[in-house]
């Protein structure tokens, strides 16, 4: 684990179970609708943003416009999969607590 991961769950473990930023969580799971079904198309793309977003590049999105996705179906399901991933993390840095 390096040492940014290692200054992560040590602050998580200092972190009470119940935070003033579960309320605000829950308003961006359900404003994100992580759960979402994409449209047919974008699979590969909303993979890519979940596993390696810093490799998403200007041409990935122009591919998905020229297929005929609209730039608001590409952007609210590029934020529902990023939100998704970055719960994901969350949920799993919260496991570690005791």
């Amino acid at each position: 684990m390096d040492e940014r991961s290692v200054r992560a769950v040590e602050y998580l473990q200092m972190a009470p179970s119940e935070t003033r930023y579960d309320a605000l969580i829950d308003r961006l799971r359900e404003a994100a609708v992580p759960d979402r079904d994409p449209p047919s198309g974008l699979e590969p793309y909303l993979d890519k943003v979940r596993k390696n977003a810093y490799l998403v590049t200007d041409e990935d999105v122009q591919s998905l416009k020229d297929a005929g996705h609209s730039e608001d179906v590409i952007f609210e399901n590029t934020v529902s999969v990023a939100v998704a991933a970055g719960l994901e993390r969350l949920s799993a840095a919260l496991e570690v607590l005791p």
